[in-house]
């Protein structure tokens, strides 16, 4: 049996009200922790040469526990409420992960 491939997804945004989405963010987080199919990490990145511009990189353990968190009507809510915060809207990238190394 072949283990699920983890899956990451990679929203890119720009927003100049950052500290809005970081709280918006946070509440999804608390209210969707330990909930099946939801993200198992997530890493916020801001762009050092275009201010406003940032990426979230959310990962799951499976395409499909991603696909499903989609699904979640939580989660639409919190895209609505997101996209409503960015100046354009925002982007997504979905990725399998290849390979994964800690390297310290």
């Amino acid at each position: 049996m072949d283990t699920p491939t983890k899956f990451v997804q990679i929203v890119d945004f720009e927003t100049d009200r950052i500290d809005e989405m970081k709280a918006l963010s946070d509440d999804m987080a608390k209210r969707s922790a330990g909930r099946e199919n939801g993200p198992t990490r997530r890493l916020i990145l801001k762009d050092r040469t275009q201010p406003g511009r940032y990426l979230a990189v959310l990962e799951f353990d499976s395409y499909e526990e991603a696909m499903r968190n989609n699904e979640d009507p939580e989660t639409g809510k919190f895209a609505e409420q997101m996209a409503a915060l960015c100046t354009r809207p925002p982007s997504f990238t979905d990725c399998d992960v290849l390979e994964m190394t800690e390297l310290k």
